[in-house]
């Protein structure tokens, strides 16, 4: 059995790793009793970017890109890595904005200190670890035995 105050904290605590591969996916494995792993990571839903004035210090091109993230996990088995339960439903997300300049050699710290003023990332429902934490213990109960 798993106490639910040391998973809760394991959840939220434990660093995410970045899964290799081309797709922007973050995980962080948490080892459960009875040979279980259970396995909290979000990966890149879309990517939405709006184009921004040229840098006058530079002249570069540059956007801003909002990315959207959705939240999974998954009980895997420790030996086999089988999926035993698994959630990618995709309404539990998040939103980052990203600032992308074309760079070249005259750059200088001055033309990325101003962020222009957009917003991409505007709504307010984002879902961190902290807000998702027990709807992740609430849905793995029946999988795994958590006092």
């Amino acid at each position: 059995m798993v106490n639910e105050d040391e998973l809760t904290d394991m959840i939220v605590n434990m660093d995410l790793e970045k899964v290799q591969g081309p797709k922007d996916i973050w995980e962080k494995k948490i080892d459960l009793d009875d040979g279980r792993s259970l396995v909290v990571g979000y990966e890149e839903e879309s990517k939405v970017c709006q184009g921004l004035t040229k840098d006058l210090t530079s002249g570069m091109d540059e956007e801003k890109c909002a990315i959207t993230y959705s939240w999974y996990w998954e009980v895997r088995d420790s030996e086999t890595w089988g999926i035993i339960y698994e959630n990618h439903d995709t309404d539990l997300s998040f939103c980052s904005e990203d600032l992308q300049r074309a760079w070249s050699d005259e750059s200088t710290f001055e033309d990325i200190g101003d962020v222009p003023g957009t917003e991409l990332c505007t709504w307010s429902d984002q879902n961190g670890i902290d807000d998702i934490v027990e709807d992740i213990i609430d849905d793995i109960r029946d999988v795994v035995k958590i006092q």
